[in-house]
């Protein structure tokens, strides 16, 4: 029975979790409630039958005391198997050493059932004694006491209370039976069933004593395992996508819990000293801007050791109120990258009500939240980032759509081209158009600034012209109607700078004008010589009445073959290198008398190369473009 019983409950309560203790002692209660309920009831049976006595006799005595024994051994081997699991609870080796050298010793024990004994002898109180002593060492293993509350801690010992009444009440009921009616075989005298109750109650009583002992302590344990949960909240808020407000709102709530507050307030400055958003808990509006002037007013000062983190900053203060509610405050400033984000007021109903240990609770919190919500605001920094460099992607590719892909030509010329944006995106524009079989209309700008609002310009100024050149327009009717359009659509502290030219190759002539771009480079080839065209004009958008008109001038002139255009934009003139000295107007010419009977794209390579080396960088400073044109 003894066996069975063992085997049934190791394998039934080993399969109980041990983190939920009070579970497990339930159950044996439970098994004790029943077996004792049991137990009654053969008791009556057994009072029943003393009013008629004929009733009684050896085989209803026999069934009384093998049902109580039958429950008892149940009862016990519960028991045994939860105090097993509590005492093995954060085992060690020697512990584990110790429990199998009891459970061999109450194996042999019940090995000497069998064997011919006297009760009480040599053999029994030596292996009597030894159980006791291993029971002793056992019982005081209660490790698990620690991690039950308050509430729980006051279950158990009620629970274990009640266990060890229904063990005394098994070893009163089987000795009364036992000497009643002078029976045989008498628990209370075997070996093994005197240290199973011995181990059982010993340990129960260990337990209770421990547990009261426990009891003032709760609540500390308790506050402390809140607070690390309350740290452990505030430290993972970036991890579970906690916002700003949200970081702020656990805080709030973290440190009320942490000093049991009678009221707070979190007041947050997001962006400005001047935008701020309060959080209330337990307090109004009013009573905050009251308790607000009393501290500005009437406070009485007792400064703090300064935060290590914070000391050059200022630090949190506790004051002293005579607010009819609220009788002392503590005021800690919450800082975010050395900016100081908000301030957060703790108020108790008593005076004096923060001692060192709560300041340095809240403190940590506090400093934790500044972690988190700097964690936070450098996250959503690099997500915008992100989706900033995945925008300039994509108007990378836009502008780099706006860029003709080739370039016109027929047997007269050919024509080549060369673009690179000091940022993503630049604001250098340049394009063809063919107006008839003869005429091809050629446009190269500079939008002012750099970046995303250069490019937008320059987009603009790319509709102007596939709209202009459609009206097969004269160049100084092109120029002006271009400052008009440039006027209506970009802010007046923007303009353009361009230069226009018509190639008519019916006539062997080019006709252009500048408005404010850099001079025109040509190479004529029969004289062997180069030339700037600095030719007046303003640039597009300066003026935006008819005055511009009295600005704009055109030149012509017939081209031969071998001669050279070179067009540019000023990202390459004014080219630096680590000296500081600037590319200029006469290297420029000067590189370019070099390479003039090489073909028209060795050429170009060969003096973006030049520009390159000169700059010793392959990032200009500016964007820069180069417009080649060959006539044959």
């Amino acid at each position: 029975m003894f066996f069975l019983s063992l085997s049934f409950y190791h394998l039934e309560i080993g399969k109980s979790d041990i983190t939920n203790i009070n579970d497990l002692i339930w159950k044996i209660f439970v098994t004790g409630l029943i077996a004792t309920i049991g137990s009654l009831i053969t008791r009556y049976l057994l009072v029943v039958a003393q009013y008629k006595p004929a009733l009684i006799n050896k085989m209803l005595i026999f069934f009384i005391y093998d049902v109580n024994t039958g429950l008892l051994i149940i009862f016990l081997t519960s028991t045994f198997i939860v105090w097993k699991k509590l005492i093995l609870y954060q085992k060690s080796k020697s512990l584990i050493r110790f429990w199998n050298t009891f459970e061999i010793l109450l194996l042999l024990s019940l090995l000497l059932t069998f064997a011919n004994y006297q009760p009480f002898d040599t053999i029994f109180n030596l292996i009597l004694g030894l159980l006791v002593l291993l029971t002793i060492i056992l019982s005081v293993n209660l490790k698990w006491v620690a991690y039950l509350n308050f509430k729980q801690k006051w279950k158990s010992i009620l629970l274990i209370g009640l266990i060890m009444l229904y063990i005394w009440y098994y070893f009163v009921t089987i000795s009364d039976l036992s000497n009643r009616f002078s029976l045989s075989l008498n628990l209370s005298e075997n070996v093994t069933f005197l240290a199973l109750f011995i181990f059982n109650i010993l340990y129960a009583a260990f337990s209770i004593l421990v547990l009261l002992f426990n009891l003032p302590t709760s609540s500390v344990f308790e506050q402390k395992l809140e607070e690390v949960i309350n740290f452990q909240k505030l430290s993972q808020a970036t991890n579970t996508k906690q916002d700003e407000e949200q970081i702020c709102e656990i805080l709030l709530e973290s440190s009320i819990s942490a000093v049991v507050a009678s009221g707070a307030w979190l007041e947050i400055r997001k962006n400005n000293s001047v935008e701020k958003k309060v959080l209330y808990n337990k307090i109004s509006e009013q009573r905050k801007n009251k308790i607000e002037s009393d501290i500005k007013n009437h406070f009485k000062d007792k400064q703090v050791t300064p935060n290590p983190i914070q000391s050059s900053r200022k630090t949190q203060l506790t004051v002293d109120l005579r607010d009819e509610e609220f009788k002392s405050a503590l005021i800690l400033p919450l800082f975010v990258q050395d900016r100081e984000y908000g301030e957060l007021c703790l108020l108790k109903d008593l005076p004096d009500g923060f001692n060192k240990e709560m300041i340095e609770i809240i403190r940590s919190f506090v400093n934790q939240a500044s972690i988190s919500i700097e964690n936070y605001q450098l996250i959503q920094e690099a997500i915008e980032n992100e989706r900033y460099k995945e925008e300039l992607e994509i108007a990378k590719r836009v502008q780099g759509s706006l860029l003709p892909e080739t370039l016109e030509k027929n047997s007269d010329f050919e024509m080549i081209a060369y673009s690179k944006a000091a940022a993503e995106v630049g604001g250098d524009y340049y394009d063809t158009y063919r107006i008839s079989e003869d005429k091809i209309a050629l446009i190269i700008g500079d939008v002012s600034g750099k970046g995303t609002s250069a490019a937008f310009h320059m987009s603009q100024m790319k509709g102007i012209f596939q709209s202009l050149s459609l009206l097969d327009l004269s160049v100084d009717e092109f120029i002006k109607k271009a400052n008009k359009a440039v006027g209506n659509c970009l802010d007046k502290k923007s303009l353009i700078t361009a230069s226009y030219y018509i190639i008519d190759t019916n006539r062997k002539s080019i006709q252009f004008s500048r408005a404010g771009h850099c001079p025109t480079l040509y190479f004529n080839h029969q004289k062997n010589e180069t030339k700037f065209f600095e030719t007046n004009g303003l640039g597009l958008g300066i003026l935006r009445n008819e005055k511009f008109d009295e600005y704009v001038e055109v030149y012509e002139l017939n081209y031969a073959p071998g001669d050279i255009i070179f067009l540019y934009t000023d990202g390459i003139t004014e080219a630096k290198n680590s000296k500081g000295m600037e590319f200029g107007y006469e290297r420029l010419a000067s590189h370019l008398e070099k390479y003039t009977l090489k073909p028209l794209e060795e050429i170009r390579d060969r003096l973006v190369k030049k520009i390159y080396d000169f700059c010793e960088t392959q990032t200009p400073e500016d964007d820069f473009t180069i417009v080649l044109i060959k006539f044959n």
